[in-house]
Protein backbone atom coordinates (compact mmCIF):
# COMPACT_ATOMS: atom_id res chain seq x y z
CA UNK A 1 0.00 0.00 0.00
CA UNK A 2 1.46 3.39 -0.96
CA UNK A 3 1.88 6.40 1.36
CA UNK A 4 -0.83 8.45 -0.41
CA UNK A 5 -3.45 5.76 0.14
CA UNK A 6 -2.45 5.34 3.80
CA UNK A 7 -2.68 9.10 4.33
CA UNK A 8 -6.16 9.19 2.75
CA UNK A 9 -7.36 6.34 4.99
CA UNK A 10 -5.93 8.16 8.02
CA UNK A 11 -7.70 11.43 7.07
CA UNK A 12 -11.03 9.64 6.52
CA UNK A 13 -10.78 7.92 9.91
CA UNK A 14 -9.79 11.20 11.58
CA UNK A 15 -12.80 13.04 10.07
CA UNK A 16 -15.14 10.25 11.22
CA UNK A 17 -13.69 10.30 14.75
CA UNK A 18 -13.75 14.10 15.12
CA UNK A 19 -17.00 14.97 13.32
CA UNK A 20 -18.97 11.75 12.69
CA UNK A 21 -21.37 12.14 15.59
CA UNK A 22 -21.37 15.94 15.67
CA UNK A 23 -22.44 16.83 12.12
CA UNK A 24 -26.04 16.38 10.98
CA UNK A 25 -24.63 13.89 8.46
CA UNK A 26 -21.10 12.91 7.51
CA UNK A 27 -20.93 10.69 4.46
CA UNK A 28 -18.51 7.85 3.97
CA UNK A 29 -14.98 8.57 2.77
CA UNK A 30 -15.05 12.28 3.75
CA UNK A 31 -11.78 14.05 4.54
CA UNK A 32 -11.58 17.31 6.50
CA UNK A 33 -8.08 18.79 6.57
CA UNK A 34 -7.35 20.90 9.69
CA UNK A 35 -10.37 23.22 9.55
CA UNK A 36 -10.14 26.76 10.87
CA UNK A 37 -13.63 26.51 12.34
CA UNK A 38 -16.80 24.45 12.03
CA UNK A 39 -19.67 26.28 13.73
CA UNK A 40 -23.06 24.74 14.57
CA UNK A 41 -21.97 21.31 13.37
CA UNK A 42 -25.43 19.84 13.96
CA UNK A 43 -26.75 21.83 10.94
CA UNK A 44 -24.05 20.72 8.49
CA UNK A 45 -24.31 17.82 6.03
CA UNK A 46 -21.35 16.56 3.99
CA UNK A 47 -21.95 13.90 1.33
CA UNK A 48 -19.90 10.81 0.49
CA UNK A 49 -16.26 11.13 -0.63
CA UNK A 50 -16.12 14.92 -0.32
CA UNK A 51 -12.97 16.73 0.78
CA UNK A 52 -12.85 19.91 2.87
CA UNK A 53 -9.57 21.78 2.43
CA UNK A 54 -7.10 23.17 4.93
CA UNK A 55 -8.31 26.00 7.22
CA UNK A 56 -11.83 26.06 5.76
CA UNK A 57 -14.51 27.76 7.86
CA UNK A 58 -17.97 26.18 7.70
CA UNK A 59 -20.77 27.74 9.70
CA UNK A 60 -24.53 27.83 10.17
CA UNK A 61 -26.07 30.35 12.56
CA UNK A 62 -29.72 31.44 12.86
CA UNK A 63 -28.68 35.11 13.05
CA UNK A 64 -31.65 36.25 10.95
CA UNK A 65 -34.38 34.31 12.76
CA UNK A 66 -34.56 31.19 10.57
CA UNK A 67 -34.89 28.01 12.61
CA UNK A 68 -34.31 25.68 9.64
CA UNK A 69 -30.71 26.77 8.95
CA UNK A 70 -28.54 24.35 7.01
CA UNK A 71 -25.33 23.97 5.05
CA UNK A 72 -25.29 21.00 2.69
CA UNK A 73 -22.21 19.94 0.74
CA UNK A 74 -22.99 17.19 -1.74
CA UNK A 75 -21.07 14.02 -2.57
CA UNK A 76 -17.69 13.99 -4.36
CA UNK A 77 -17.11 17.72 -3.76
CA UNK A 78 -13.68 19.29 -3.33
CA UNK A 79 -13.85 22.40 -1.16
CA UNK A 80 -10.57 24.31 -1.45
CA UNK A 81 -8.21 25.61 1.21
CA UNK A 82 -9.26 28.71 3.18
CA UNK A 83 -12.87 28.57 1.94
CA UNK A 84 -15.40 30.44 4.10
CA UNK A 85 -18.94 29.10 3.74
CA UNK A 86 -21.54 30.57 6.08
CA UNK A 87 -25.32 30.22 6.16
CA UNK A 88 -27.90 32.07 8.23
CA UNK A 89 -30.64 30.20 6.34
CA UNK A 90 -29.54 27.87 3.49
CA UNK A 91 -26.45 27.16 1.45
CA UNK A 92 -26.75 24.03 -0.70
CA UNK A 93 -23.79 22.80 -2.76
CA UNK A 94 -24.61 20.06 -5.28
CA UNK A 95 -22.63 16.92 -6.06
CA UNK A 96 -19.20 17.04 -7.73
CA UNK A 97 -18.66 20.76 -7.14
CA UNK A 98 -15.06 21.99 -7.13
CA UNK A 99 -14.07 25.20 -5.37
CA UNK A 100 -10.58 26.65 -5.61
CA UNK A 101 -8.85 28.28 -2.63
CA UNK A 102 -10.14 31.34 -0.76
CA UNK A 103 -13.77 31.13 -1.92
CA UNK A 104 -16.45 32.95 0.12
CA UNK A 105 -20.06 31.71 0.00
CA UNK A 106 -22.83 33.28 2.10
CA UNK A 107 -26.58 33.87 2.11
CA UNK A 108 -26.28 37.05 4.20
CA UNK A 109 -24.46 40.37 4.54
CA UNK A 110 -23.76 42.84 7.31
CA UNK A 111 -26.34 45.62 7.45
CA UNK A 112 -25.39 49.26 7.09
CA UNK A 113 -28.58 51.22 7.67
CA UNK A 114 -27.44 53.45 10.55
CA UNK A 115 -24.31 55.39 9.64
CA UNK A 116 -23.85 56.46 13.28
CA UNK A 117 -23.20 52.89 14.43
CA UNK A 118 -20.29 50.61 13.56
CA UNK A 119 -21.22 47.89 11.08
CA UNK A 120 -20.30 45.19 13.60
CA UNK A 121 -23.15 46.42 15.83
CA UNK A 122 -25.78 46.34 13.08
CA UNK A 123 -28.08 43.44 12.26
CA UNK A 124 -27.28 40.72 9.74
CA UNK A 125 -29.34 41.06 6.56
CA UNK A 126 -30.71 37.86 5.05
CA UNK A 127 -30.22 37.44 1.30
CA UNK A 128 -31.62 34.65 -0.89
CA UNK A 129 -30.59 31.03 -0.20
CA UNK A 130 -27.51 29.99 -2.16
CA UNK A 131 -27.42 26.89 -4.33
CA UNK A 132 -24.54 25.73 -6.48
CA UNK A 133 -25.52 23.18 -9.09
CA UNK A 134 -23.80 19.85 -9.59
CA UNK A 135 -20.60 19.72 -11.57
CA UNK A 136 -19.78 23.42 -11.25
CA UNK A 137 -16.31 24.86 -10.74
CA UNK A 138 -15.78 27.97 -8.63
CA UNK A 139 -12.46 29.76 -9.28
CA UNK A 140 -10.01 31.23 -6.76
CA UNK A 141 -11.09 34.22 -4.63
CA UNK A 142 -14.71 34.08 -5.82
CA UNK A 143 -17.43 35.62 -3.60
CA UNK A 144 -20.98 34.27 -3.86
CA UNK A 145 -23.49 36.31 -1.86
CA UNK A 146 -27.22 35.53 -1.90
CA UNK A 147 -27.25 34.14 -5.43
CA UNK A 148 -27.44 30.73 -7.06
CA UNK A 149 -25.27 29.11 -9.69
CA UNK A 150 -26.68 26.54 -12.08
CA UNK A 151 -25.37 23.09 -12.96
CA UNK A 152 -22.10 22.64 -14.86
CA UNK A 153 -21.00 26.28 -14.59
CA UNK A 154 -17.54 27.82 -14.44
CA UNK A 155 -17.06 30.94 -12.34
CA UNK A 156 -13.81 32.75 -13.15
CA UNK A 157 -11.26 33.71 -10.51
CA UNK A 158 -11.92 36.89 -8.49
CA UNK A 159 -15.56 37.08 -9.59
CA UNK A 160 -18.35 38.40 -7.35
CA UNK A 161 -21.68 36.63 -7.79
CA UNK A 162 -24.68 38.67 -6.59
CA UNK A 163 -27.30 37.48 -9.09
CA UNK A 164 -28.27 34.01 -10.32
CA UNK A 165 -26.18 32.31 -13.03
CA UNK A 166 -28.04 29.87 -15.35
CA UNK A 167 -27.00 26.26 -16.05
CA UNK A 168 -24.04 25.60 -18.34
CA UNK A 169 -22.64 29.12 -18.18
CA UNK A 170 -19.23 30.71 -17.82
CA UNK A 171 -19.32 33.90 -15.74
CA UNK A 172 -16.54 36.32 -14.82
CA UNK A 173 -16.08 39.76 -13.30
CA UNK A 174 -17.16 41.94 -10.42
CA UNK A 175 -20.10 41.91 -10.57
CA UNK A 176 -20.01 38.70 -12.59
CA UNK A 177 -21.55 38.53 -16.05
CA UNK A 178 -22.21 35.48 -18.19
CA UNK A 179 -19.76 35.54 -21.11
CA UNK A 180 -20.48 32.10 -22.60
CA UNK A 181 -23.37 29.68 -22.44
CA UNK A 182 -23.71 26.17 -23.80
CA UNK A 183 -26.43 25.78 -26.44
CA UNK A 184 -27.84 22.26 -26.19
CA UNK A 185 -29.55 22.63 -29.59
CA UNK A 186 -26.28 23.21 -31.46
CA UNK A 187 -24.04 21.43 -28.91
CA UNK A 188 -21.71 24.42 -28.92
CA UNK A 189 -20.58 27.16 -26.55
CA UNK A 190 -21.90 30.57 -27.58
CA UNK A 191 -20.42 33.93 -26.63
CA UNK A 192 -22.98 36.14 -24.97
Amino acid sequence: MNIGRLLRIYNVLKAKALYGTRLKHLGKGVTIHSPLRIHKKENITIGDYSMIGYKAWLGVTPSTGHTDCELVIGSRCAIGNFNHIYATHKVIIGDSVLTADKVYISDNVHGYEDITRPIIEQKIVQKKPVTIGEGSWIGENVCIIGASIGKHCVIGANSVITHDIPDCSIAVGSPAKVIKQYNSDTNKWEII
